[in-house]
């Protein structure tokens, strides 16, 4: 104890005082440690918690964006399609168009044939008509007799006839 008293260490309060502080070590470890670690667990497993979240949400975000752009090219493609198939369907109306408009014309063209082919033979019908009096006229004058009608008839058959062959070789 001399050791003791050179230091000026009074042995019994040196010892409860060594008592108290491992019953507080005990006491703060028994109440105040444990909760502490068990509250730092928890915050680190919520910590790790969250970043397991944040990289599920990042994966499920990429994965979203990847759906997103697949959807957007799919789209794309459809609407590519459809137009070529608008473009199609307007180039085969025009196509169809055109050929009712060339029907149509060649329709036209040939009714205007006929028109005209109608009309020609209803002017070689007056000319003759007027030739056979202009024939019978001037075989009037030559004969200077009057013929009697079946006579005339007879001679403007016979004209028309020598005059039939020579106008269709003619035009």
């Amino acid at each position: 104890m001399a050791f003791f008293d050179a230091f000026g260490v009074d042995l019994p309060k040196l010892i409860f005082q060594v008592i108290n502080f491992l019953l507080l070590l005990y006491l703060l470890n028994r109440f105040l440690f444990k909760r502490v670690l068990s509250l730092l667990d928890e915050r680190r497993s919520k910590i790790e918690q969250g970043l397991e979240d944040a990289e599920s949400a990042a994966r499920d975000r990429e994965l979203a964006r990847a759906e997103r752009e697949a959807a957007v090219a799919e789209a794309r493609k459809e609407a590519q399609a459809l137009v070529a198939r608008s473009n199609k369907m307007a180039e085969d109306a025009r196509d169809e168009i055109l050929a009712e408009a060339r029907s149509q014309a060649e329709k036209l063209t040939e009714k205007a044939r006929a028109e005209i082919v109608a009309e020609k033979e209803k002017a070689m019908a007056e000319i003759r008509s007027q030739v056979a009096d202009l024939a019978l006229d001037a075989a009037a004058k030559l004969v200077e007799s009057q013929m009697d009608a079946p006579t005339q008839r007879r001679l403007v058959q016979r004209f028309l006839a020598e005059v039939k062959p020579s106008t269709k070789g003619g035009s």
